[in-house]
């Protein structure tokens, strides 16, 4: 996965609470067998006024002008600001890759779903946790500046704000190590590659009978 050192981007206002998982993405989209293409399903059932399916193609879609995805001031945005519980119900890891697949790198929230929160770490997303007076503030600087950005630099652990003012945040230094070096669960893996290979070969030395198939 891409490393997550510091990043600058356009904010998007998330103005709701409990925003669960089949919100993020629609159950009918599950049905899918690759990891991909899920970015154009994003919040859905919010973001058209016509029920979407696996194989429909967006452009013929009819998109909600309501929806704040959907609007101009916000299009290209790669931050979400969101309000507390965000990513709570089912535990589909299909929510942080569309949320990922739709051009988000962080998310800012005064709380999240234990579960997302973990699957969103595993997919290059980086999920802060700020105090909800801190989240509001923000809320109230994005809605009164259009293109408000902020910039996310995780090497120093602080959000840095347009005019300069600094929001230091928290994350675990395993999880920081991984994004900032791209590691997923099967790039950590992988970097045991020799020790796996010798352990292999060490295996079939002593029990060459497990080379054997039936």
């Amino acid at each position: 996965m891409d490393k997550f050192i510091v990043h600058k981007g356009l904010v998007a206002p998330m103005d709701r609470e409990n925003v669960d998982t089949d919100a993020i993405i629609p159950k009918q989209f599950l049905k899918r067998i690759t990891k991909t293409g899920f970015g154009p399903n994003l919040f859905d059932e919010w973001r058209y006024l016509d029920k979407g399916e696996p194989d429909s193609d967006p452009a013929s879609r009819k998109p909600n002008p309501d929806f704040v995805l959907n609007q101009p001031r916000y299009q290209g945005a790669s931050i979400l600001l969101a309000r507390k519980n965000f990513g709570c119900g089912s535990s589909r890891e299909h929510a942080p890759w569309a949320l990922q697949q739709y051009g988000f790198r962080a998310l800012i929230a005064p709380s999240f779903a234990d579960i997302f929160f973990n699957n969103t770490f595993k997919n290059g997303l980086l999920p802060i946790v700020l105090p909800e007076a801190t989240v509001a503030q923000l809320f109230d600087e994005v809605y009164a500046f259009p293109g408000y950005q902020l910039t996310v630099d995780l090497d120093r652990q602080v959000i840095v704000k347009p005019q300069g003012e600094e929001i230091p945040f928290e994350v675990q230094p395993f999880r920081r190590y991984c994004l900032m070096n791209g590691f997923d669960d099967i790039g950590l893996t992988l970097r045991q590659s020799d020790k796996i290979k010798q352990f292999e070969a060490q295996r079939l030395a002593t029990k060459p009978w497990l080379a054997h198939t039936l």
